[in-house]
């Protein structure tokens, strides 16, 4: 992974902002670090990175809020960090936005599969979804060379994650995909995986794209009606 992919790690912890900003080094990331939340959100606005990495639990601004504060206006993939068995900080963070989590304390192989695994969603082109060109939905329209995405003539904006999800469910319209197919084809979980990420990313995406368009099958999965 090149250096020129950019990485601001948020962590008060003085310890472990700097392993794993040497560990992220090592990898081949730049890494730039911010030890508050407030500081964090001032350094994204200068700095925009490729990534954000951020603990859920910050001084001045927790990680639920910078990853609010963020979400307003970027799209910028974001993994967020939280105290292994802290369940509620794990849905409060994908409910504001994050991408994807990790537990700590943090296995930097693991650490780095999820990074890779967001960036590869940021960077996603057409080689294993819908083929270029516009697919329409009524008034949805996604245009899978250009990855925009339109409800009713207006653009809507999707974070990578997102945007991943409702390529998957639009190359499979009327089809029932469960959770783990769901992991492993967005997320790239070659395990299994917290189903909530999945729920809760369907949650914001209904949000955005109108709830109606994605059908929960209950006790099986979710479908994009065609």
């Amino acid at each position: 992974m090149s250096a020129s992919v950019s990485v601001l790690l948020v962590e008060d912890d003085d310890v472990i902002r700097r392993t794993l900003a040497m560990a992220l080094s090592r990898y081949g990331y730049g890494v730039a670090t911010a030890g508050d939340g407030l500081a964090g959100l001032e350094m994204f606005r200068r700095a925009t990175p490729d990534l954000l990495l951020l603990d859920v639990m910050l001084p001045g601004l927790d990680g639920i809020g910078l990853c609010r504060r963020i979400r307003e206006s970027s799209t910028c993939p974001i993994l967020m960090m939280s105290a292994r068995g802290e369940s509620l900080d794990v849905v409060a963070g994908l409910e504001a936005g994050a991408d994807d989590y990790v537990t700590k304390p943090v296995d930097t192989s693991v650490l780095v599969a999820r990074i890779r695994s967001v960036l590869r969603r940021a960077g996603y082109r057409d080689d294993s979804g819908p083929a270029g060109g516009a697919l329409a939905f009524g008034d949805l329209v996604i245009d899978t060379g250009a990855l925009e995405v339109t409800v009713g003539g207006e653009p809507v904006a999707l974070t990578p994650t997102e945007l991943r999800l409702l390529l998957e469910f639009a190359a499979n319209a009327g089809l029932v995909l469960d959770r783990s197919t769901l992991l492993r084809t967005v997320w790239d979980y070659g395990w299994d995986g917290d189903s909530r990420v999945v729920d809760l990313c369907v949650q914001r995406l209904r949000r955005k794209i109108g709830a109606q368009r994605i059908e929960t099958v209950r006790g099986f999965g979710y479908k994009l009606r065609p």
